[in-house]
This record gives C-alpha cells, sequence and structure tokens, in this order.
C-alpha cells in the first residue's frame, strides 16, 4: 500500500478527533515536537572487502506528534521529516538493512525523506483494570529485552499491565514503511503474518516470571533460482513458531534499585522454511527443511553503590545445516527485534550484541562484561565487552552491522549483499568495546499511554559508539578495525 494512502488514513484518524461527537468528551489533548540532531561516523562497515562502507554525515530528524483522549478512547499520530548530509541513521528503530551498501531502486535510502511513524486509536474501557487496552493502527510493539518485538508496525494489540501480572496478544503485519524513499517492503516482510502473545507475573515482589510465543506465517512467493536475483527478490519463507520461559528480577528497569539483579530466558524455534540455497555444484536452488532450534540469554548485574553497577552476561543460539554450509537449521529471531535493552541498568538502551557489530541471536555466543553508572536523573554511561564466536563454524551468522565479503553466485555487484561468507573452520567471529554517555537536561510532562512512542523521555545529549575487532572467521585480508559512533542531541517542543 503507498505512502500517501496510509498517510489519508492518518488524517482520517486527527478528522474523527476533531469532530463534534469526540469533542463533546474531549478531556485532554497534547501535541508537539521532538527534534533530534544526529552526527554518525562509521568505518568501515566492509571492512576494507569492497568499495564504500563508510558514513560520515549530520542530520537533523523533526518528529511532530498529537495526542488526544476522551473518556477511555484516545488517539495518536507521529510523522518524521530527515535531512541529512549523508545516509545516516537517525532512528535506532531502523534495521541495519537500510543502511546497506549497495541498494537500489525503490529501495535505496535517501538523505532526506518524509514519513509517518505512528498512527493508531486505543480503547482502555473493556475491563476496569487501569492497566488494560486495545490499540489499533501503526504502533510500537516492544518487549523489556527487545529480542521478540521493539519496531513500529500495524497490529492490533491488547495489553493488560497491573503491579502482579503483565499480559498481551495480538496480530501484525507491515504493509508499508510509510516512507517517501521506499516504494517496496523489505522482501523479508512481504507476505509475513505475525501472532504474539505473552503473559507474566510477579511471584514474589520484584520477581518476573513468564512464557512468551510467536508465530509467524510467511507465504509470499520465493523467486526463480533460473532466474537472475535482485534485492527485493524474496530468498526464504515458511511458518516459525517461538516458545520461550523467562525469568528476572525486573532488571530492565533503570529504577530498580536491587543488589543483585538478574535475567535468564530460553527460547524454543520450530517449523519448516523453505529458501534458496547454493548446492556444491554452484547456483542456486530451492530446498525445504524443518527448523529445530534454540536460543538462550543469561545475566547478572551487581550494585557496588548508588551510582555503579557491574555485571556479566551470556547468550547463544543455535548452529547447524547442511555440509553445504546454508544454516537451514540456525537459530534465527522473529525479524521483529532490535536487541536494544537497558541491560546495563541505566536510563540509555544498549545494543545487546555490539553498536557496531549488532549481531542477531543465529549460529552465534556471545561473552560479555559491563560496568555502569548513573548520577540521579541527569547522568549515565556503559563500558560494554563482548566477544563472539561461531557455534558451528561451518555455518553462516545472522544479519549484523558487518557486510565484509559476499558469498552469491547470482550477485553481479548491484544490490544488496545477501550473505556475508565466513571463513569455513574458523570459530572467531571477533571482540567489541561500546561506550554510551549521556546527559539528561529535563524530564517533560507525557501522557502516561505514550511511553512506548517516544525514543527518550527527556531532551539529552548522547555519545554512543562501539569499536569491533574482526576474529578469524572474517580472514587475514580484512581490515583489523572497523567503528560506529553517534552524537545525539533530542529536544522536545
Amino acid at each position: 500500500m503507498k505512502l500517501n494512502q496510509w498517510m489519508g488514513t492518518g488524517l482520517g484518524l486527527s478528522l474523527l478527533a476533531s469532530s463534534p461527537a469526540w469533542a463533546v468528551q474531549m478531556t485532554d489533548m497534547d501535541f508537539g515536537t521532538d527534534i533530534k540532531i544526529t552526527a554518525q561516523s562509521e568505518a568501515d562497515r566492509d571492512l576494507g572487502t569492497r568499495e564504500e562502507g563508510e558514513v560520515e554525515g549530520i542530520g537533523v530528524d523533526v518528529r511532530p506528534w498529537a495526542f488526544v483522549q476522551s473518556g477511555d478512547w484516545s488517539a495518536f499520530a507521529m510523522g518524521q521529516a530527515v535531512a541529512a548530509t549523508d545516509t545516516i541513521q537517525t532512528d535506532t528503530l531502523d534495521s541495519d538493512a537500510s543502511q546497506t551498501d549497495g541498494q537500489t531502486g525503490s529501495r535505496e535510502a535517501d538523505k532526506s525523506y518524509l514519513a509517518m511513524r505512528e498512527f493508531w486509536v486505543d480503547y482502555a474501557g473493556l475491563t476496569a483494570y487501569p492497566g488494560e487496552s486495545l490499540r489499533l493502527g501503526r504502533q510500537r510493539l516492544r518487549d523489556d529485552d527487545g529480542q521478540w518485538r521493539d519496531t513500529n508496525i500495524e497490529a492490533l494489540n491488547w495489553t493488560f499491565d497491573t503491579t502482579l501480572l503483565r499480559a498481551s496478544t495480538g496480530i501484525a503485519q507491515r504493509f508499508s514503511d510509510y516512507r517517501t524513499d521506499y516504494d517496496d517492503l523489505a522482501p523479508e516482510d512481504e507476505d509475513r503474518l505475525h501472532l504474539f502473545a505473552d503473559v507474566s507475573t510477579q511471584w514474589r515482589p520484584g520477581q518476573w516470571v513468564g512464557v512468551r510465543a510467536h508465530h509467524s506465517r510467511d507465504d509470499g512467493d520465493i523467486a526463480d533460482p533460473t532466474q537472475p536475483i535482485d534485492e527485493l527478490d524474496k530468498r526464504a519463507n515458511g511458518d516459525l513458531t517461538w516458545l520461550g520461559v523467562q525469568a528476572h528480577s525486573d532488571a530492565y528497569n533503570f529504577r530498580n534499585t536491587n543488589t543483585v539483579n538478574y535475567w535468564a530466558s530460553l527460547t524454543l524455534l520450530s517449523g519448516d522454511r523453505d529458501s534458496l540455497v547454493s548446492p556444491a555444484a554452484g547456483g542456486l536452488e530451492e530446498d525445504s527443511t524443518d527448523v529445530s532450534a534454540w536460543a538462550t540469554d543469561l545475566g547478572i548485574r551487581l550494585r557496588l553503590d548508588p551510582s555503579w553497577q557491574v555485571g556479566a552476561a551470556y547468550a547463544r543460539a543455535s548452529g547447524g545445516g547442511g555440509s553445504d554450509g546454508d544454516g537451514t537449521d540456525n537459530f534465527r529471531q522473529t525479524g521483529l527485534e532490535t536487541n536494544r535493552s537497558n541491560f546495563t541498568g541505566t536510563r540509555t538502551s544498549v545494543h545487546r550484541f555490539g553498536e557496531a557489530f549488532r549481531g542477531e541471536q543465529s549460529n552465534l555466543q556471545t561473552a560479555t562484561l559491563f560496568g555502569s553508572w548513573q548520577m540521579g536523573e541527569d547522568y549515565d554511561a556503559s563500558l560494554v565487552y563482548h566477544k563472539f564466536w561461531r557455534v558451528d563454524d561451518q555455518q553462516q551468522i545472522g544479519g549484523s552491522g558487518v557486510n565484509a565479503r559476499f558469498d552469491d553466485p547470482n550477485y553481479t555487484g548491484g544490490g544488496s549483499i545477501p550473505q556475508v561468507a565466513l571463513v569455513d573452520g574458523e570459530k572467531d567471529i571477533g571482540q567489541e568495546v561500546d561506550f554510551v554517555v549521556t546527559r539528561y537536561f529535563k524530564q517533560g510532562l507525557l501522557p502516561a499511554s505514550l511511553s512506548q512512542s517516544f525514543e527518550e523521555p527527556s531532551a539529552l545529549l548522547r555519545f554512543r559508539g562501539g569499536v569491533f575487532k574482526p576474529g578469524d572467521a572474517y580472514g587475514s585480508d580484512t581490515d583489523s578495525l572497523m567503528h560506529r559512533a553517534f552524537i545525539d542531541a533530542i529536544w522536545r517542543f
């Protein structure tokens, strides 16, 4: 569906909110503008194996928004206008796919664009509980760990949030990116439906246990392997189901004052998947397989005093597949994740698998050490070290912020790089050091129902960056270091 049609939908919601019938019971109306200035420096995401891969630019991201509420009904809309000197990432919800070198045609990111981030209506009167609501429209779906859902997407979502019980269930499908520079969806989002549900309970003060489920049904047509393949052709589809259990001490809440915090999760993945693979004889062919995989994420954080914390974490996602290295049995995430969370214990979210590397849970294990500092409501900082390995040294890893080399018999030099080719027999992916520091200026007053719609709750100045040192799996002829760094300034009017 074209962007202007969905912008019309957002406008329709605004007209509904301003109609006489709505105005009779109008109890609240808020509007404003977020202004974000971002400077980005990045070199070299391809580790010197091909041209480009470097970013040096500055941009401004303006996000006007409006919120209206009448009784149990509310509506919200947020637009976006971006202008920059280079194709930079001003939005942490953007996937790395949108920043990949070589994209052409209808998925080529422009330096400047207009977009609709969110537009939804919400009804909070199904039950008498104050934390319950049913929301329809393009909205922010988010888990605390950012590993299942953290994205803006069209959805019908019911949430229930009380002191002792949290639950949600819904259905979602991406129909458009709502950006003027994108005419088509990414192939992995085309014709893909998501069903999800989760429930968790506080079995003792500050101690939560829960279960999560997610099912994706992708019935889009795979590209013909006998024809040339481009970046908009779908290379895989299928039905996949994730079932997970988790326990934590409210560890992702930066206001948590526990001496010891922890998190633990285990996820099982099953289903069937059809994909294009590269057989030993060369070329491409379609392959069907049953998927059975798992992943876990474990972490502990100790509070040394009111300001300082230290911690360690370990994550592992299974890997496996055929002898040709197709990786069809690798664990893979839902496709709606960002892997950003407050695992270091500060107000600032940090990428769980590196600000530079930005790995995903697929044939990857990660050991992490970190320390963090927080001074009241004014400052926070995190220093993080990661070590990455492959689980199966014959299989590829999932997507990441590093696009060194490529391995595709149908690749001719145009379009996105479909797969990073790693050296068989080498498990060492590399290591990384991240540093993130933030200065907050004012809290600002926002309706509680909008807490997930805003990237940050207050005005701020932030540096976030990482330096990645590739391991033996990337070969000996790559660059020795890669960095990605941002300076963000956000103000709210």
